[in-house]
């Protein structure tokens, strides 16, 4: 990891919530700075101080609003498109629609601290809170960054809280404290050990199988999103950059290489207007620029798949 400028904090400790991006863009909608009165919002959302600072984090991570100037918030492209009124999506009730938001998090760079490192950097299958928190301590130490141990651990929370739900039983969605990616369950439990203190720990493990939810056109679309940001001006691109470089598909994702070569070869196979063609070889298999990348309206155009 190159010295940048990650983010550790903002979130207040809060994961996102279920709930709060779809009204957020209601209320941004409404009044585009909003998020710049903190009172008002309280108002509006229904919701704490912090609970709104950390809102206001993540319409920005999340790729649902950016703030300009001028103290207000700019409503993006994709929340027009998927939370709008008659949008693909208003509800978060599509799994595509976590996906995507997975996307936005997790693969811009710089971007989160502990989205770029525990899904693009960590070295094994599973990791205990312990182990990843001393991992933080020595990386953010090493890229010259000066957080107390206190940043790290609530950011190192706030990652394992937005991908597992921290208690069961089933309560309505508005009120559930669990956010909307947990029902990836792209973080798993896997069972205990003790850690330095002595005392047992929670093991949790990545997620690599196939997820066939993961549907053809929202994997092209974001093999293209990683392309043109991490190499515009490549007409090619390899599989084992897609498939293991921090931020791509793969990592993201946590897909196999076998499952990347999979998707490449199925796109090309199945769909002829495919924005690229894929080139396979045992020395290095490519992928080259051939068409349009898909749009939001292609991925939702596929068979739906529901939450």
């Amino acid at each position: 990891m190159a010295p940048a400028a990650f983010r550790f904090s903002g979130h207040e400790s809060f994961a996102c919530r279920y709930a709060w991006l779809p009204k957020a863009y209601r209320a941004i909608s409404r009044n585009p700075s909003i998020f710049f009165d903190e009172e008002e919002a309280m108002v509006e959302m229904g919701i704490g101080k912090n609970m709104v600072r950390s809102l206001r984090f993540w319409i920005d991570a999340m790729d649902v609003a950016r703030a300009d100037a001028n103290k207000t918030h700019v409503l993006t492209d994709f929340a027009h498109q998927v939370l709008g009124p008659d949008g693909f999506d208003p509800f978060l009730e599509d799994e595509r629609t976590l996906w995507l938001l997975h996307w936005h998090i997790s693969s811009k760079n710089p971007g989160l601290f502990a989205w770029r490192y525990m899904l693009g950097e960590w070295p094994y299958p599973e990791f205990t809170r312990s182990e990843a928190l001393d991992a933080f301590k020595r990386q953010s130490a090493k890229l010259g960054f000066k957080h107390s141990e206190v940043t790290l651990s609530q950011h190192l929370d706030v990652f394992i809280h937005t991908y597992y739900a921290a208690r069961k039983g089933k309560v309505a969605i508005e009120d559930s404290l669990d956010g909307p990616l947990v029902g990836l369950g792209l973080l798993v439990l896997s069972g205990e050990k003790r850690g330095p203190s002595g005392r047992w720990e929670n093991v949790f493990s990545f997620r690599r199988e196939p997820k066939p939810d993961i549907t053809p056109q929202l994997f092209e679309y974001c093999v293209m999103d990683f392309w043109n940001r991490h190499a515009p001006q490549d007409r090619t691109l390899s599989l084992r950059v897609l498939a293991t470089m921090p931020s791509s598909p793969g990592q993201v994702f946590k897909l196999t290489e076998d499952d990347v070569r999979q998707r490449l070869e199925d796109t090309a196979v199945s769909n002829a207007n495919a924005a690229f063609r894929y080139q396979p070889s045992a020395v290095q298999a490519m992928i080259s620029r051939q068409g349009a990348a898909p749009t939001l309206a292609t991925i939702y155009n596929e068979s739906p798949k529901h939450v």
